[in-house]
C-alpha cells in the first residue's frame, strides 16, 4: 500500500536542512540587495497551499521587516488582464510547481508593472522560475501526493531563511540550524489529531492567532482535501466578532497553541470560546529554538496525524478523490 504523504512529510527534516545549506549563499546575495534597496511592499503570488505559506509570510515579514505584505488576486491578472503599478514592490511567488497559467501570468504583469519577482519554487526549471528575477529553490524534490506537505514545510522554511538573513537576526539563524532536530523530535511524540475525534465529523473550525492563524488555513484546506472535512479556519480573534455564536451548537473547533507574543491571548480567547460549549481539539508542540518556527515544527506532527487519521477512516490520503497534483487555472 503506497504511503506517499506520510513518506513525503517524514522526509521534511532532512530537504530542510538540506536546503538551508544549499541555499545559504544565495539567501544572503538576495538579502543584501533587499538591504541595499528595500522594498516599499511585498505582493505574495500563490494558489491553495501556496497561498497559505503567503500569510505565514505577511506576519513573517510585517512583524519581521516592517513591510507591508499583501496578498494577489491572481484573477486580476487572469480574468480582466490589468496591470498594477508596482515600483518598488517585491512579489515573491510561492510555487511547487512552478506551472500553473495564472500564476506565471500574475508574475509577468507584476514584472511588467515594475515589481521585482523572486520565485520560491520546487521546479527552478520551470515557466515561473525562468521568468523570475530571482529564484530561491526550495530542494523538496518530487511530491507524488496530492496533498502537498513537504513542499509547504520547505516554502516556510525558505521565508525563514531570507528573514533572517535580510534582517540580521542572529536567533532566528541559529534556531534554523536546530529546525530539523526539533521537527524530528515532532514526529515522535504522540498524535494531536485522532481519527475517533474526527469520524463523523461534517463541520469544523481552525482558530490560531498570529503565526497561529498563519498556519490555520493550511490545516483546513488538509481537513477539506483529505479528509472531505468542511473546515473554516479564523484568527481567533476575528471569531470574537460574529461567528462565536456557533459555538453554542457544540461546534468542533482545532485550536493552534503558538507560544509567542500572542499565545497568551489566544489562549484566554480560547477559554472563552469553550465556555460558550465548543468541543475543543488543541494542537501543540513543546517550545522550540525560536517561536517564529513553532508553527513549522506544529505543522509537521499535524500532516502525519491527518494522513494516518485518513487510512483509520477508510481514506486514500495519497489521492482524495477528484483532485491532481496540478491544477490548472486561468
Amino acid at each position: 500500500m503506497s504511503h506517499q504523504m506520510a513518506d513525503e512529510a517524514t522526509s521534511a527534516p532532512e530537504i530542510i536542512a538540506r536546503q538551508l545549506e544549499n541555499n545559504a549563499e544565495r539567501c544572503q546575495q538576495i538579502a543584501a540587495e533587499l538591504q541595499a534597496t528595500p522594498p516599499r511592499t511585498i505582493m505574495m503570488i500563490g494558489r491553495g497551499t501556496s497561498d497559505h505559506a503567503g500569510v505565514f509570510a505577511k506576519y513573517l515579514f510585517e512583524v519581521g521587516c516592517g513591510v507591508p505584505v499583501f496578498a494577489a488576486a491572481p484573477s486580476v491578472a487572469g480574468v480582466y488582464h490589468r496591470t498594477l503599478k508596482l515600483e518598488g514592490c517585491l512579489a515573491i511567488c510561492i510555487s511547487q510547481s512552478g506551472q500553473s497559467p495564472d500564476i506565471v501570468q500574475q508574475a509577468e504583469l507584476a514584472k511588467a508593472g515594475g515589481a521585482r519577482v523572486l520565485a520560491l519554487v520546487n521546479v527552478v526549471d520551470s515557466p515561473l522560475g525562468r521568468l523570475a528575477d530571482e529564484v530561491l529553490p526550495l530542494h523538496a524534490g518530487p511530491e507524488l501526493a496530492v496533498a502537498a506537505t513537504k513542499s509547504y514545510l520547505a516554502s516556510l522554511s525558505a521565508l525563514c531563511q531570507l528573514c533572517a538573513y535580510w534582517q540580521n537576526d542572529h536567533d532566528l539563524l541559529a534556531a534554523l540550524n536546530e529546525l530539523p532536530e526539533a521537527m524530528r523530535l515532532a514526529q515522535q511524540l504522540p498524535a494531536q489529531l485522532k481519527a475517533d475525534q474526527l469520524q463523523g465529523l461534517q463541520h469544523c473550525v481552525v482558530l490560531g492567532r498570529g503565526f497561529g492563524y498563519a498556519i490555520a488555513r493550511e490545516v483546513a484546506l488538509k481537513l477539506k482535501e483529505v479528509l472531505s472535512i468542511h473546515a473554516e479556519a479564523f484568527s481567533s480573534a476575528e471569531f470574537l466578532h460574529g461567528p462565536v455564536t456557533l459555538a453554542e451548537k457544540q461546534l468542533c473547533i482545532i485550536d493552534l497553541q503558538i507560544d509567542d507574543e500572542g499565545g497568551t491571548t489566544h489562549q484566554e480567547q480560547m477559554q472563552g470560546i469553550s465556555a460558550r460549549g465548543a468541543k475543543l481539539i488543541q494542537m501543540h508542540v513543546p517550545v522550540v529554538p525560536h517561536p517564529r518556527l513553532q508553527p513549522l515544527v506544529l505543522m509537521q506532527r499535524f500532516y502525519l496525524d491527518i494522513e494516518q487519521a485518513a487510512r483509520q477512516m477508510g481514506l486514500d490520503p495519497d489521492a482524495p478523490p477528484g483532485l491532481k497534483k496540478v491544477t490548472e487555472t486561468r
